[in-house]
């Protein structure tokens, strides 16, 4: 079983860092595009760590998170929303970089790589507390409310660490608009958010309590 798990990990791992890879470095038209490579390190090093500590502490989690997917309609068009959104990001990234149409200095590229890790951090803090989170919209048998750590402050810290990481990488790659184009995921992660609560609220006890009890949603005192 773990073999099967370890093949699946590195198979994933490598096919989705040659596709940032192309992503990035075609449309940009040289491999001299420097915070590309910067951005290829902050995705796949932390990723890789998290990936070994998820393997050897939470197997189970990992397998899930690898293995299920999405069964709500209208979470799998947000799903596909996101995924048309980041190509497009990427892409006009690797665009602006080649015509340099509007180029942001490097000191935010390394402040935007701060908020990147900061946000890595984040997520993996929000791994080690829910044992629960899953790629998808689901409830599972003896799933309880998570209510302590990051979730007694905001109820999706997940979502929190997620705008970090993508509201940061247009600007690690250094183009202000492929930013502005990535601005628009904030409408689709906030209607995936209604979805899920949604969802919770029917299906796993004592959620609407907990809504009750921590109002904030993503940002305390803003969202």
């Amino acid at each position: 079983m773990k073999t099967h798990l370890i093949s699946q990990v590195i198979l994933k791992y490598l096919s989705g860092l040659m596709f940032l890879i192309l992503l990035i470095f075609i449309p940009a038209g040289s491999l001299d595009f420097w915070k590309g490579w910067l951005l290829v390190g902050l995705v796949f090093l932390p990723m890789l760590l998290i990936g070994i500590l998820l393997f050897l502490y939470k197997p189970d989690l990992l397998r899930k998170r690898l293995e299920m997917k999405e069964k709500e309609k209208e979470q799998k068009q947000i799903i596909f929303l996101s995924a048309l959104l980041f190509l497009a990001t990427f892409i006009l990234a690797g665009l602006d970089y080649r015509f340099s149409w509007f180029q942001v200095p490097s000191l935010i590229t390394w402040c935007a790589s701060f908020i990147f890790l900061a946000s890595y951090l984040l997520y993996a803090e929000v791994l080690r507390e829910n044992n629960h989170l899953f790629r998808i919209i689901d409830v599972q048998d003896q799933q309880n409310v998570i209510s302590t750590g990051l979730y007694r402050i905001v109820r999706h810290p997940m979502y929190l660490a997620t705008l970090g990481l993508f509201l940061s990488i247009p600007l690690i790659l250094g183009s202000l608009l492929a930013f502005l184009v990535m601005l628009l995921y904030l409408p689709i992660i906030n209607q995936r958010i209604k979805g899920e609560e949604a969802f919770l609220e029917k299906n796993l006890e004592g959620y609407q309590e907990y809504k009750n009890q921590v109002p904030t949603k993503i940002i305390p005192f803003l969202w």
